[in-house]
């Protein structure tokens, strides 16, 4: 799976929001809805699998630290590795080997964008693909960066400007209010923490609020090694197809591609974009992972996201007459900024 979709009731308590130096709070934005997105290596692979050794990895040590933590770098280094030599994870953006037409921007984006592949059976999250609304960001967007003690001060700053760089990319591609933000605008937090502190972050959370969502502690507390990266999207109590808030947690075990992918995925898809579908091609939101980052392709579901005539809440079936017009106009939109970027405007 490379990623999915799940909305959980919070009930009439707000959720904790989440800024930089991992401080809580609460906020009513956060009361209606939660949503989330889980990025994992597998799919369909093409080679060898790379996660059929788990044998090789052991629990990491308490503190973070020793050959059990060693281990899990170790484990995630080969899983880039056996993914690479077996043809996945490509960096091409417009493939020649994969041409794509309206109709199949059409066909993908009514799978990824309006559809869930996950829900709350239980307080876990269950792979089981429904219907959903359009969802998307209608205010301005302050994104900030948080890094555990493990990350290395080099590979924080990378990651810090990987975040800054896709911010940049993202606002240009569906036109919103998105920029790096420090205070208490903060609204989009990317947090790159390993196994330890990712456990220590769901401690946190438990005791500030004893009732948040069961199904999110237990991801946290939880995530299986096959889960490379994860998005919690929170919806507007006022209307639940909107977004207010995301956090994004990274495995700070991964080495570099990996973590500019999980960017490039989880951040994409907290924009509105859930689902995956194994038809979309070329795309970073497909299962067999054949490509690490962001296509021209998903550039264009993410302008017809953000497309006027698509409005938050629509159903399939109100959305599927006017997507053939708006898949046209956002091929032809990104055809002309290609002109411009190649004319150095």
């Amino acid at each position: 799976m490379r990623g999915g979709v799940v909305g959980i009731g919070t009930g009439p308590e707000a959720p904790p929001r989440v800024w930089a130096g991992a401080r809580l709070r609460p906020t009513a934005a956060m009361a209606a809805c939660l949503l989330l997105v889980a990025c994992a290596g597998g799919g369909a692979p093409a080679g060898p699998d790379p996660m059929a050794r788990p044998e090789a990895v052991a629990t990491p040590d308490p503190d973070g630290s020793g050959a059990e933590a060693d281990a899990l770098v170790a484990f995630y280094a080969g899983v880039e590795g056996d993914l690479t030599a077996s043809g996945r994870m490509r960096r091409e953006t417009a493939p020649s080997d994969a041409p794509f037409t309206v109709d199949d921007l059409v066909r993908n984006f009514e799978r990824i964008a309006l559809y869930d592949e996950y829900v709350d059976v239980g307080g876990q999250f269950v792979r089981s693909e429904t219907a959903a609304r359009l969802r998307r960001w209608d205010r301005p967007v302050r994104v900030a960066v948080m890094t555990g003690p493990s990350v290395a001060p080099e590979a924080a700053a990378r990651d810090r400007a990987n975040v800054a760089a896709y911010t940049r990319r993202l606002a240009g591609l569906t036109g919103l209010d998105m920029r790096m933000g420090d205070g208490g605008d903060v609204n989009y937090l990317v947090l790159f923490m390993n196994s330890t502190e990712r456990v220590a972050f769901a401690e946190q959370v438990r005791r500030r609020y004893p009732e948040f969502a069961p199904a999110v502690m237990h991801a946290l507390r939880d995530t299986p090694l096959d889960t490379f990266c994860t998005a919690y999207a929170f919806g507007d109590p006022a209307d639940r197809s909107v977004y207010s808030a995301v956090m994004i947690l990274i495995r700070a075990e991964h080495p570099p591609l990996t973590r500019l992918s999980c960017v490039h995925e989880e951040m994409a898809q907290a924009m509105g974009l859930p689902n995956d579908s194994r038809d979309a091609r070329p795309s970073l939101f497909n299962d067999t992972l054949e490509f690490a980052l962001l296509t021209e392709h998903d550039e264009i579901l993410l302008r017809m996201l953000y497309d006027p005539r698509l409005r938050p809440g629509m159903t399939r079936e109100e959305a599927r007459p006017l997507l053939p017009l708006v898949a046209q106009d956002a091929m032809a939109a990104q055809r002309e900024s290609g002109r411009q970027v190649a004319r150095g405007i």
